[in-house]
């Protein structure tokens, strides 16, 4: 298909799915709680972002289920965030070439939208929560974002799950868009209290590690500081090293760059495969069309990169679905080699 011809269909189909409405596959082209030290700033900031109200609207439908094999997947709308634009926000790329990316992937220049999507998996009689999303305790801290989270609780409700029926739950790395629902906001109590929570030992070692915090960011020592004081303080928590089949069908897969020990879930049932990228692959419009781009998120951008292109050769090589926590809703989508990056087909509910 001629670009220009795939990229007019583009700007259409994305503007007729803004509202979530449409029912097909959007193609995306290459082209790409907490407290702090200054308590009184942060505070401020953060009722100025509770003022911000995102500008993208929900779904109709906060699930969508698909199936894999004898897998059935669930998505569940968590919330988005609405990210200002940011010199910083990529090392090698300017915010002039982050708008192009999004103009060619036919989303607003305005912002970086970025959804946050949470997925369960009813498999073998399991019920597996891949993920947990922000659990409405994330700030976005310029004023210039908004930042909407914890909705995948009511979304759960609404398919008939109850918390305490999830029995695992799976996490891929330990930032706060993804453990912050397993806390309760005001408590911190677990939300999930009958789940076993498999992570990657390799995370949560660097997590759970005292000398840690003196080493880390400003901004992410208040992160290090409620993990250690409660997720580590957990009895149900099984830190798990290599890429284990870590239940039935869901093998870890090892992605570090994100974080030390971010990791992929790999889903496979009868002859087909899923593979859930979680930050390996997260804004496709940007890092999936420019896999090369080193995003200020990476705590190794250069190991980032290496797992990035990994995780997405194999799965163009074995033609596997591919999903994502910050991919447009639903977050399902196919992926195939274009050039010097990436070109998803992503499912729209």
């Amino acid at each position: 298909m001629p670009t220009t011809t795939r990229r007019d269909f583009i700007v259409s189909a994305a503007v007729a799915s803004a509202a979530f409405g449409l029912d097909g596959w959007l193609s995306l082209p290459t082209a790409a709680a907490a407290r702090h030290r200054h308590h009184a700033r942060h505070k401020h900031q953060a009722q100025h972002a509770q003022q911000v109200r995102a500008k993208t609207p929900d779904p109709p439908r906060g699930h969508f289920r698909y199936t894999v094999g004898e897998a059935e997947i669930i998505a569940l709308y968590d919330g988005i965030w609405e990210k200002a634009h940011d010199p910083a926000y990529f090392s090698n790329a300017s915010i002039d070439e982050t708008k192009q990316a999004l103009a060619a992937g036919g989303f607003t220049t305005d912002f970086v939208t970025i959804p946050i999507t949470v997925f369960v998996v009813k498999l073998k009689g399991k019920i597996i929560l891949c993920d947990a999303g922000g659990g409405d305790q994330v700030q976005a801290f310029n004023p210039q974002s908004a930042f909407v989270s914890g909705k995948m609780i009511r979304h759960l409700n609404e398919v008939g799950i109850d918390p305490k029926q999830i029995e695992t739950v799976l996490v891929s790395h330990y930032h706060p868009d993804h453990i912050f629902g397993l806390l309760g906001k005001n408590t911190d109590a677990p939300v999930f209290p009958s789940a076993e929570i498999i992570v990657p030992a390799a995370e949560h070692k660097f997590w759970t590690d005292p000398a840690v915090i003196d080493r880390l960011p400003e901004a992410r020592r208040p992160l290090a500081r409620r993990i250690q004081a409660v997720v580590a303080m957990w009895k149900n928590v099984l830190p798990v090293d290599g890429e284990d089949e870590v239940v039935p069908g869901i093998r870890f897969v090892s992605t570090p760059g994100h974080t030390p020990g971010h990791t992929a879930f790999h889903l496979s049932s009868g002859n087909e495969q899923l593979m859930f990228s979680n930050d390996t692959v997260y804004v496709p419009a940007l890092c999936a069309a420019h896999p090369g781009w080193h995003g200020v998120f990476d705590q190794d951008a250069v190991l980032a990169e290496t797992s990035r292109r990994k995780l997405m050769d194999r799965v163009v090589a074995d033609r596997m679905l591919i999903c994502g926590t910050h991919f447009p809703w639903p977050g399902l989508g196919t992926i195939t080699k274009d050039g010097a990056g990436y070109s998803v087909v992503l499912r729209t509910a």
